[in-house]
C-alpha cells in the first residue's frame, strides 16, 4: 500500500488501488463517460479534440491523476500537483462550480456504482464514508462549494436531480460517445467482451444515459451476454480473494 495515503481515506484508497482496481477502473471510465450526457460538458471535452483523436490517452491520464491522488493524498507533493493542474485546467470560460461538482460526483460515485454491481462483493459503508471524505477533501482543495448533503447518499441524489435537468441530446456527446465506446470502453474490458464493443459498451450504461447520448439499447441476448460475464468474472475473483 503506498506509504502516503491520507488516513481519513484510507479505506477507500484500499479498495480502488487494491481490493478491486480493474473494477474501478471500468467505473472511472463509466464516470467520465457519463458527463458525455451534459451538453456543456461534452463540448468542452469535444473541442479539446482529443478524446475523439486519443480517448484512450485522455482517459488514462484522467484515471491517473485521480488514482495518484487517492493514493499518494491532496497534500502531497503529487497531489498538489494534480490539483493545480485541474484549477488551470477548468478554469476556462462555460465550466461552473456546479459542472465541476458533477464531473467530480461522477469520478466518485461512479466506481462504487460499478463495484457494487459487479464486484466480487459490496462496498461496504466505511468505505462509502471514506470515499465522501475523499470526495470532499478534493472539493475543497479545488475551490468548490461543499457537496450537498453529509453522506455519499446526499451526493448520489444531487447527481440524479442534475442529470434530471441537464442530460440532453448534443453532437459533441455523439461524437464523444462513438470514440468511446470503440476505442476506450473496449480496452476496459474483458477480452471476450472487448471483441463485442461497442455494443457490450452501451450495455453498460442506464437508460437516462442512452437517451441522452442517443444510443440504442443493446438486444436483449447481448445484454444477457455481458451481466453473465461479468458475474462470471465476479465469482471467479471471490473465489480466489
Amino acid at each position: 500500500m503506498t506509504t502516503g495515503m491520507h488516513g481519513a481515506y484510507r479505506a477507500y484508497a484500499r479498495l480502488v488501488l487494491e481490493t478491486m482496481p480493474e473494477e474501478s477502473r471500468v467505473g472511472l471510465t463509466l464516470g467520465f463517460v457519463r458527463t458525455f450526457g451534459i451538453p456543456d460538458i461534452a463540448r468542452v471535452l469535444h473541442g479539446t479534440g482529443r478524446m475523439t483523436t486519443e480517448p484512450r490517452g485522455r482517459a488514462k491520464a484522467t484515471g491517473a491523476a485521480m488514482f495518484t491522488l487517492i493514493g499518494q493524498g491532496l497534500d502531497s507533493a503529487g497531489g498538489r500537483r494534480i490539483v493545480d493542474g485541474l484549477r488551470r485546467v477548468h478554469d476556462r470560460p462555460g465550466i461552473t462550480p456546479e459542472l465541476m461538482q458533477y464531473v467530480l460526483a461522477c469520478f466518485t460515485v461512479c466506481p462504487l456504482r460499478f463495484i457494487d454491481g459487479h464486484g466480487y462483493r459490496a462496498v461496504t459503508g466505511e468505505e462509502r464514508d471514506a470515499a465522501y471524505t475523499f470526495h470532499l477533501g478534493l472539493s475543497d482543495a479545488l475551490g468548490l462549494p461543499d457537496p450537498p448533503g453529509g453522506h455519499l447518499v446526499d451526493v448520489e441524489s444531487w447527481m440524479r436531480g442534475f442529470e434530471s435537468r441537464c442530460f440532453a441530446p448534443s453532437e459533441a456527446g455523439r461524437a464523444l460517445w462513438e470514440a468511446a465506446s470503440r476505442g476506450l470502453l473496449a480496452a476496459r474490458l474483458p477480452g471476450p467482451l472487448a471483441a463485442l464493443a461497442p455494443a457490450v459498451a452501451a450495455s453498460l450504461l442506464d437508460q437516462p444515459l442512452r437517451t441522452a447520448l442517443e444510443v440504442r439499447c443493446p438486444p436483449a441476448p447481448v445484454r444477457a451476454l455481458v451481466t453473465y460475464a461479468l458475474r462470471i468474472r465476479a465469482r471467479s475473483r471471490r473465489g480466489g480473494s
